[in-house]
């Protein structure tokens, strides 16, 4: 039987483990949707738009940080472990793009009720933005997950993810 020093040493490292994991997600989705912002700004001081919303990219990567771990808690996408790393790596991309774009969508109807619009209201004023733009950051949250996820099966394959960071971040041997 377990003793309760050693479930207490279990949780630690369970809780220290998901804040590392969540805070390297962040670092992750900080630099990919800053790169956006970054290429939106670009795009707009051509026809004299000033855009400088690099608060939103933070914003967003802590937000998508947690839509994925809460996804991976509900085994989104498990269930083909067994097949080419390609397989997974794509349906885990359509299925979580698919599910971020839910919260997403929840998010901004949570948004209409703060503002006294209304649930509705909110995802009005959401799809008022048009569904080029819509389409856009779907298509951009897409792009972010497929060598994200491409990464973590590849962790997986080589027996987790602390041996895929080992060979990324840790010398090797000179042979």
């Amino acid at each position: 039987m377990t003793s309760p020093e050693t479930k207490s040493s279990n949780l630690k490292g369970k809780v220290l483990r998901g804040i590392t994991v969540y805070w390297i997600y962040v670092a992750y989705f900080t630099l990919v949707f800053a790169a956006f912002t970054q290429f939106r700004r670009l795009i707009l001081a051509d026809v004299g738009i000033t855009y400088a919303n690099y608060g939103i990219a933070l914003l967003e990567a802590l937000i998508f940080a947690k839509v994925i771990m809460v996804g991976d808690a509900l085994r989104l996408g498990r269930g083909l472990d067994d097949k080419p790393l390609i397989i997974p790596t794509l349906v885990k991309t359509v299925v979580f793009t698919l599910f971020a774009s839910t919260f997403t969508l929840i998010e901004h109807g949570v948004k209409g009720l703060w503002h006294g619009t209304g649930f509705l209201g909110g995802l009005t004023e959401f799809l008022a933005k048009g569904s080029a733009e819509i389409l856009a950051g779907a298509l951009i949250l897409f792009a972010a997950f497929v060598p994200f996820f491409a990464l973590r099966e590849l962790g997986r394959a080589f027996g987790g993810e602390g041996k895929l960071l080992a060979l990324l971040f840790r010398a090797r041997d000179k042979r």
